[in-house]
Order: structure tokens, then C-alpha cells, then sequence
């Protein structure tokens, strides 16, 4: 069963700036602290479809999987799963306007299913840690930038 969760936030930092700190693939790892490495092991044709792999720290064990972003709206930073060793569902998106203070206000949804059932409480403190690191780690980093 896929799991679908949605959570906002508004960070001090133009829109422009918070769609660099997303298209920094290889930086990821220096602010979402559970992103071990990032890599674009595919570029696309126009550079608006990457393919990026990821490996990350996942309930004491590391794993690994791949992402096709589009790039296509200037507002939306989207991606799907096209490979993952334990995801078979990693699907979602950022979506990007700029608030009436200069900022950036964020929404961001994920679409996950995992290939193993797991407990909901598991499942909880996993969502929340994602989230934590989509947003909260991104906030900071696209807030520092400005400063």
C-alpha cells in the first residue's frame, strides 16, 4: 500500500535560491543528514530529466536508489523512482512559490511503498525523518545562503 504525506513550510530565501539548493544533487549530503552520497548518473538529454542515485542511512542499514527528476517547471522540482533496493514507490515532489514576505513557500509531497510490510509506528518515525530532512534541512540551507 502506498503512503502518501504532504507537509509545508516557508523558508527566508527567494525561490530561486531554495530551486539551487535542489538542483545541487551532489551537495545533498552536507545538509540532509541521512543522505550518505548523491550522484547524477545520468544527466538527460536537455539536462531537465536527471537521473540521480542516491545512498542513504534507512533504519540502521544503508540503501540505495534512483531518481528521474523533471525539471520541467520552473515552480516544481518532481521526481519518480526508476530503481531502489527496498522502495517500490518513491515518488513526489516540491512545489515552489514565492510568499508575500520575499520567501519561498514550500510544499512538498511523497509517495512511498515499500517492497517489505513494515509496522505503522516504523513507518511513522521513517515519514518523519524524511520530512524532517526535506524540509527542515533544506530550510536551513537555503536560508544560510542569503545571509
Amino acid at each position: 500500500m502506498t503512503d502518501r504525506v504532504t507537509e509545508q513550510t516557508t523558508i527566508d530565501a527567494p525561490p530561486e535560491v531554495v530551486r539551487e539548493v535542489l538542483l545541487d544533487f551532489a551537495a545533498y549530503p552536507q545538509w540532509a543528514k541521512d543522505l550518505k552520497a548523491a550522484e547524477v548518473v545520468d544527466p538527460g538529454s536537455d539536462g531537465s530529466n536527471p537521473d540521480v542515485r542516491f545512498r542513504a542511512a534507512a533504519m540502521g542499514r544503508s540503501t540505495s536508489y534512483t531518481l528521474r527528476y523533471d525539471l520541467t517547471d520552473p515552480s516544481r522540482v518532481a521526481w519518480v523512482l526508476i530503481d531502489g533496493d527496498v522502495t517500490r514507490k518513491l515518488d513526489g515532489h516540491y512545489e515552489l512559490s514565492a510568499s508575500a514576505d520575499g520567501g519561498t513557500d514550500v510544499t512538498y509531497v511523497l509517495e512511498a511503498e515499500l517492497k517489505m510490510p513494515l509496522p505503522n509506528f516504523v513507518k511513522s518515525r521513517a515519514q518523519g525523518r524524511i520530512m524532517h530532512a526535506a524540509l527542515v534541512d533544506l530550510k536551513n540551507r537555503a536560508e544560510a545562503r542569503t545571509r
